[in-house]
């Protein structure tokens, strides 16, 4: 087994500093965007007015089915379908926003954001150190 570092990253020698700059760029990038970002919930319409109880049936029913056979197939389906359906259906009724800021502002969110993940996968690459084998 190869004597391994505390510094070493991605199982190549060095790289620890790189990591953790690109790791807190990345934080406090994806942290800015995020809080210019607005997240809306609308009225729930996957199949008509009001329809939410129409997507729970199928899962209801799969549930009922695994309480009796928990190695029902058919109620493994159902109750996977109408979790499917109901991931969806919320999904499909969110609006998201980016709220207003200046392009200064967006240019350094995105400038941390990115730069961060550069220097996540440039510290993956082998560095070269001196005086070890």
């Amino acid at each position: 087994m190869e004597n391994r570092s505390f510094t070493d990253v991605g199982g190549t020698p060095g790289g620890i500093g790189e990591f953790l700059i690109g790791f807190v760029m990345c934080c406090i990038g994806g942290y800015l965007i995020s809080n210019q970002v607005s997240v809306v919930g609308s009225y729930w319409s996957f199949y008509g007015a009001n329809t939410f109880g129409v997507t729970l049936v199928p899962m209801l029913f799969g549930v009922a089915i695994l309480f009796w056979n928990g190695k029902s197939t058919i109620g493994w389906v159902l109750t996977a379908a109408g979790a499917l359906f109901i991931i969806a259906g919320v999904i499909a009724n969110m609006h998201i926003y980016f709220q207003p800021t200046t392009l200064f502002n967006t240019m350094v969110m995105l400038i941390l954001l990115v730069g961060g993940l550069g220097l996540i996968a440039r510290s993956i690459a082998s560095h070269e150190i001196k005086g070890r084998e």
